[in-house]
């Protein structure tokens, strides 16, 4: 009798996965999550948050778990539980309306966010008519359009707004910007501001912040390499639908936002030799690391770093919750 035949096993293709430095969480996330995880900590649950700490799903889903209860407005909170205000911040009225009710609130707009702010109450009592140059119904729009008198801002969201846009006093100018915009996009419209308005005003400092700018560099600087870019992060998350946004144009046949690695379709990866993954400013580095995993199990995966692009900003948390 004759022993069986083996028959090899079908050989794994190989494939090179370059991972974006930086990725992830930014400084104003990180703060924002451990001002809710310690106010749980030192008041106990439940610890009320208006609207999502930050667009991550994964993010909210653990912090509710932790005794966290996500509303929409400030009436839904019991007067006597703190309450927590999301790292996109807040119009001026919702602190007054919280102080008029005697409740412990603490902020966690992020301090890059509270920036643009202060930029536009700056400019504002300078007398200048202010542009805010974001998305319409994001909140950290809402939060921006929200610090000044109903009027003193207009908003412009592309440069045909740009183009459009007639100002009271051409001389009396300044723009503001929202913080998660892509680079690319908002340099076209300012471009095209500074074109028919030359004495318009610019930032004290550059609006788009650190994160948002390093890790867009870091999709550009791979994205011409790869078959198909992997963005974890939330869909509405603004940074990291920009993060899709940039790596098609610099040069990804593909780019695809996802939550997690289950809603990947393996059938994007026909063909594809080099797969690029990042996460927005919001996403957990578990996510990232369970994308991989999920991809290796698959292909002989070769994993490829920039291991000296680290970040290093840190924000400092409440004093209340510190002492």
């Amino acid at each position: 009798m004759n022993a069986p035949s083996s028959i090899p096993a079908p050989a794994v293709r190989p494939i090179r996965i370059l991972l974006a430095a930086p990725r992830g969480f930014c400084a104003g996330v990180d703060r924002a999550i451990q001002i809710v995880e310690r106010a749980v900590e030192k008041y106990g649950a439940p610890v009320y948050v208006r609207h999502e700490i930050v667009h991550n799903k994964h993010v909210v889903e653990r912090l509710r778990a932790l005794g966290a209860v996500f509303v929409d407005e400030l009436d839904e909170v019991p007067v006597e539980r703190p309450v927590v205000f999301s790292a996109h911040g807040v119009p001026k009225s919702v602190p007054a309306a919280a102080r008029e009710r005697q409740m412990l609130y603490l902020d966690a707009t992020c301090p890059l966010v509270s920036k643009v702010h202060l930029d536009a109450e700056r400019h504002y009592q300078a007398g200048f008519e202010i542009v805010l140059i974001g998305h319409a119904g994001h909140p950290e729009v809402i939060g921006t359009l929200g610090q000044l008198p109903e009027g003193a801002v207009t908003l412009l969201e592309t440069v045909a707004d740009a183009e459009a846009f007639m100002p009271r006093d051409p001389a009396k100018l300044a723009y503001v910007t929202q913080t998660t915009l892509s680079v690319d996009d908002t340099i076209g419209i300012v471009s095209t501001l500074r074109r028919r308005f030359p004495a318009m005003q610019a930032p004290h400092k550059e609006d788009i912040c650190y994160a948002t700018t390093n890790r867009q560099e870091a999709v550009k600087r791979m994205a011409e390499a790869c078959d198909l870019v992997l963005v974890i992060g939330s869909q509405n998350s603004s940074n990291s639908q920009r993060l899709v946004e940039v790596a098609l144009r610099a040069g990804a046949s593909d780019a695809r936002l996802i939550d997690d690695a289950s809603q990947v379709d393996w059938a994007w990866f026909d063909g594809a030799r080099t797969v690029g993954v990042t996460a927005g400013a919001s996403a957990p580095e578990r996510l990232i690391e369970d994308l991989v995993a999920a991809i290796a199990a698959r292909f002989d995966a070769v994993v490829e770093e920039d291991p000296s692009a680290r970040e290093t900003v840190t924000f400092k948390l409440p004093r209340v919750l510190v002492d």
